[in-house]
């Protein structure tokens, strides 16, 4: 296959896939892989495929191929060719939680500044990096990683970009708990898309909902929440995305046990988990086993309660992820307490106090603790934040 028709067999897979015929896209863009003699056009369809195989949530698949193009990478012998598909291996290992490989990767591509393209990637970078250090619980550097992919989209002219961005913002605002920020970030993410949106995926629009959705949850407009993650799931069935429909319907089920209606909630808890466990996203399935967590604590069943947490804390000591942890000390402190269990409660306060000691989860100014209820926050240029108040 010469180098026009591997054009040609690509724009056909695109066309497919944009209609949501996924499966001929991918058959299509696999038949090029296999008879193409371009390299060029081999690296091209491989970032078709890295791209589709990331919105369907099969992680190991995108990561097999982002593998892949880093070899198709270095047969072209180009700078710019190299840092994408650095760029892709270290998404590949973010969405599969090995945040620490992440950050080697982004900066790996950091370092290989190329030409222009490779600047012009340097904010998807950041951005990846970000998400990585949010993922380990690394506040401050996930923060200034959020602010120069931010500069970056600015100086390009980037929507697309920024409105990850925001969404990204929106999320890193929701898990230190200044409410008023994770709402107003998804609001101009789905304002991007509102005023330049047009063209785009509609999984940009999917996304500023369902954090929309989060925020408004969490600042108690239950009905607001409902409906943006309605919008979200939508939009997520139509185009088979599994990671968002996952995300929704932990979404739902926070909501359900918000109105404190647990058996709504547990069925929601339970889809949810049968997807993030088939994608991967171990980051997903703590937050779902917290929800499942303070379900049984509702109905008062404090030894499911502590089963659940055992899980959660497995999973969130194995991907080093230190906000899961302070909220399972902190749950276990409420559990014991209860239970009467002096020296299991005192256990869990002195491991509370750690975490936050590690986070550094304290506000400069008044040195109480960032994080422990909705409370307006103002970074510094330094990415150190602390309490408007």
């Amino acid at each position: 296959m010469g180098q026009d028709q591997t054009k040609q067999q690509i724009e056909k897979g695109l066309h497919l896939y944009q209609s949501n015929q996924t499966e001929k896209a991918l058959r299509v863009w696999m038949r090029v892989l296999e008879k193409s003699a371009d390299p060029a056009g081999r690296f091209r369809v491989l970032g078709c495929l890295i791209t589709a195989h990331a919105e369907m949530g099969r992680y190991k698949d995108m990561l097999k191929f982002a593998v892949v193009q880093i070899d198709t990478a270095r047969e072209l012998e180009d700078p710019d060719y190299l840092t994408e598909s650095y760029l892709n291996l270290a998404r590949s290992n973010e969405k599969l939680c090995e945040f620490q490989k992440t950050i080697s990767y982004c900066k790996t591509c950091l370092n290989m500044q190329g030409t222009t393209v490779s600047l012009q990637l340097n904010g998807q970078v950041s951005l990846s990096m970000g998400n990585a250090f949010l993922g380990l619980s690394i506040f401050q550097k996930a923060l200034e990683c959020f602010e120069k992919a931010l500069r970056y989209a600015h100086n390009n002219d980037d929507k697309m970009l920024e409105c990850r961005v925001c969404c990204s913002l929106g999320n890193f605002y929701a898990q230190i708990k200044d409410y008023e920020k994770a709402l107003f970030f998804p609001c101009k993410a789905a304002e991007l898309v509102n005023d330049y949106g047009k063209g785009w995926s509609l999984k940009y629009r999917a996304m500023s909902q369902y954090h929309m959705a989060v925020a408004y949850r969490k600042l108690g407009r239950l009905a607001d929440a409902m409906d943006c993650c309605e919008e979200s799931m939508k939009i997520a069935l139509q185009h088979g995305d599994r990671p968002l429909q996952a995300l929704c319907l932990l979404c739902f089920a926070d909501i359900h046990r918000s109105r404190k209606d647990v058996q709504t909630a547990f069925p929601r808890y339970d889809s949810s988990m049968s997807i993030m466990t088939e994608i991967g996203n171990r980051l997903g399935l703590i937050q779902v086993l917290l929800g499942v967590t303070k379900c049984w604590m509702i109905q008062k069943e404090l030894d499911k309660a502590l089963e659940s947490i055992e899980k959660a804390q497995e999973l969130a000591e194995g991907l080093g992820n230190k906000l899961g942890l302070l909220k399972l000390h902190c749950l276990c402190e409420r559990i014991y307490r209860t239970k009467g269990q002096q020296r299991e409660l005192r256990d869990h306060v002195v491991k509370f106090h750690e975490c936050v000691e590690e986070m550094e989860l304290y506000c400069g100014m008044c040195g109480e603790s960032i994080g422990e209820k909705n409370n307006q926050l103002q970074a510094l240029p330094c990415s150190h934040f602390f309490h408007l108040k």
